[in-house]
């Protein structure tokens, strides 16, 4: 049953790669069939003392701490929280004794390499090839994963995840390009926008005098001496990125970027590998803070090469903050743990992902995670309706404790449609939460019901971790849900309907998003991208959380550069205004620091005042945001 349930989950995240169902074909035991050579996977332990290490989180981040601000550094962490070098000696004998080569490349990961029939007697797994019949978007020709299990030949007791033994690509960046048929001529005589580009034409200028970050650049903050780290699962062109930013006249240092391959890369750009993904991260984010570098950590899309991505980021602390805009829906990480062929043991992703962003943070490295483009129903972007029924339902990695969840708006504009030929008007009158329901009067106009029109579920990710435990920050604060009640993923193509997941009701969770910005494609961004089929071109309307990840990224990148240090996880600061009633008040000369976002939703949960499930606390309003760090967090 285990392996029924591993290869149904491989299918639907091959459904949320390419769209449709691939037909694989098995080409019998790795050792048999190319590539036969050499297995590596990526072996997590546990930490020493979790609990410990989340108690001097809170003190690092608690202004009336002597920890305050007092970060660790990477060999801190490791001889406090990281397993002891005696541990880490006795499974990497065990390992070595099997045959099998063994590196450290992490404080709690382990790179593990050797002969495919040794890799499997090892691990209790017998691992196949497979071929794809038909090469779809983001998937790989060929791909390894385990079949059956057996009796590991390695005594495991102190190993907490074993990653790498499946190598099928199955992540996605949370990016969304606007449909021709939902395409709005703009009026701009009846836009919110006075000044600047239109809606849907928005560069990184637009965004700063939205968002109120000019005033920063007004007195000469640009984010240097900061370092913006981008973890990405596709390669890019870095020529897009400087036109970009030449086009908008930043003066930006042609060494400000450099390139790093985790596990071999993931290979040449590739519109079908989601090479627009890393092109827009780098413009984003860069773009905000133009005095900043940038360090771009790519790797293949695997299990392995995201964790080993997240781990070289983290471990080389060389950037103050990181942005990520892939994912999936976390019942798929959390199947990791009953499925992983390894006797029984767990190979729990989430676990490994927590420790991961709990040491970033203990370095005071801000992380942020695109928190999804499916609205309230993360999973049905990977199981299409009507297939498929509707589950309210989360991305990963956003729904972890120790990364901010970044959400998205739509901005005030009005839009122009003419479906048959007559005129229609949709007027957005304030910033709201993304979610393409303002889109219905369309969508019946054009005799489309919703799923047919492609508006639903399309908005920013939002609602509740039915896995991931709701964070001391989020506990006591009006707003928190629970996770619903009657969450079942059904396929009902079978004869009876499958029941494919169940998710536990009434869980403490943890809520998602923290903050959001514009990232609606209807009133989304110009993107400078080389495809890999058409060539170059400047294109319009591109939207999706992935905007907002980087662009708080950048954010942070200036925010550090003011404030003289790293901030450290950004949820302490903005619960905490929240909290306080600093939030959407303003004090002095300085007005609120966050926009409560009051209108719209994002299909599953409304915006409403206060925080939210469609929006988190609202929108920054950054030099306000600034000011607040500097009066009440910093010291």
């Amino acid at each position: 049953m285990m392996f029924k349930m591993k290869m149904l989950a491989a299918a639907l995240a091959a459904v949320a790669a390419s769209g449709a169902m691939a037909a694989p074909q098995d080409l019998g035991k790795v050792e048999q069939a190319a590539p036969a050579q050499k297995l590596t996977v990526t072996i997590a332990l546990s930490l020493r003392d979790r609990d410990a290490a989340a108690r001097y989180l809170q003190e690092v981040h608690t202004p009336s701490s002597p920890n305050y601000h007092q970060f660790l550094t990477p060999s801190e962490f490791r001889a406090r929280y990281a397993p002891s070098e005696a541990s880490v000696a006795k499974v990497s004998a065990r390992l070595q004794a099997a045959g099998l080569s063994v590196k450290r490349v992490g404080s709690t990961l382990l790179q593990v390499s050797g002969p495919a029939a040794t890799v499997q007697k090892a691990f209790g797994a017998e691992v196949h090839v497979f071929q794809n019949k038909t090469v779809v978007q983001g998937a790989a020709a060929r791909y390894t994963a385990p079949v059956r299990a057996s009796t590991p030949g390695v005594d495991l007791s102190d190993v907490q995840a074993v990653i790498g033994l499946d190598s099928r690509p199955h992540f996605r960046p949370h990016l969304r390009q606007l449909p021709n048929h939902l395409q709005a001529s703009m009026d701009k005589s009846a836009s919110a926008v006075t000044t600047g580009n239109a809606p849907g034409k928005w560069t990184v200028t637009d965004l700063a005098r939205h968002y109120n970050i000019t005033p920063l650049y007004n007195k000469g903050i640009h984010g240097k001496g900061a370092t913006i780290g981008i973890v990405t699962l596709a390669s890019f062109t870095p020529s897009d990125a400087f036109q970009y930013w030449s086009s908008i006249g930043l003066n930006t240092d042609p060494n400000r970027l450099t390139v790093i391959d985790i596990d071999g890369g993931p290979g040449a750009p590739s519109d079908d590998g989601g090479s627009s993904e890393t092109t827009l991260d780098v413009e984003q984010s860069g773009g905000i803070a133009p005095d900043a570098k940038i360090v771009v950590y790519q790797a293949p899309n695997t299990t392995q090469g995201f964790v080993d991505a997240f781990a070289k980021a983290i471990e080389s602390n060389a950037a103050d903050t990181l942005s990520v805009s892939w994912g999936e829906w976390e019942w798929f990480d959390q199947q990791a743990q009953a499925v992983n062929p390894v006797g029984g043991k767990s190979a729990n992703v989430l676990q490994t992902y927590h420790d991961l962003f709990l040491q970033a943070a203990l370095q005071g490295q801000t992380m942020f995670a695109a928190s999804g483009d499916s609205g309230a129903y993360d999973v049905n972007r990977a199981a299409p309706l009507p297939q498929y029924n509707k589950v309210l339902s989360v991305d990963s990695p956003a729904n972890q404790q120790f990364i901010t969840a970044a959400g998205a708006t739509t901005v005030p504009t009005t839009l122009t449609f003419h479906p048959n030929g007559k005129e229609m008007k949709v007027k957005i009158p304030t910033e709201r939460a993304w979610g393409w329901d303002y889109l219905g009067g369309l969508c019946k106009a054009l005799g489309k019901d919703p799923v047919a029109c492609g508006i639903f579920p399309v908005g920013d990710g939002g609602g509740v971790s039915s896995f991931i435990a709701r964070p001391f920050y989020q506990n006591w604060l009006p707003g928190m849900q629970n996770s619903p009640a009657g969450q079942q993923l059904v396929d009902s193509s079978q004869n009876p309907p499958q029941v494919i997941a169940t998710l536990p009701a009434n869980f403490k969770g943890r809520n998602v998003p923290d903050i959001s910005m514009n990232g609606d494609p209807e009133t989304g961004y110009v993107v400078y991208y080389t495809s890999s089929k058409t060539g170059f071109s400047i294109q319009t309307n591109n939207g999706g959380t992935s905007f907002v990840a980087p662009q708080l990224a950048g954010i942070t990148a200036l925010l550090n550069q003011s404030l003289g240090g790293r901030i450290g996880l950004l949820n302490f600061s903005l619960y905490g205004l929240v909290a306080t009633g600093h939030a959407y008040h303003g004090s002095g000369r300085h007005g609120a620091p966050l926009r409560d976002i009051t209108a719209g939703n994002n299909w599953g949960y409304n915006a409403h005042r206060g925080y939210d499930q469609a929006t988190g606390v609202g929108a920054p309003d950054v030099a306000n945001l600034d000011a607040a760090l500097q009066r009440y967090f910093w010291f």
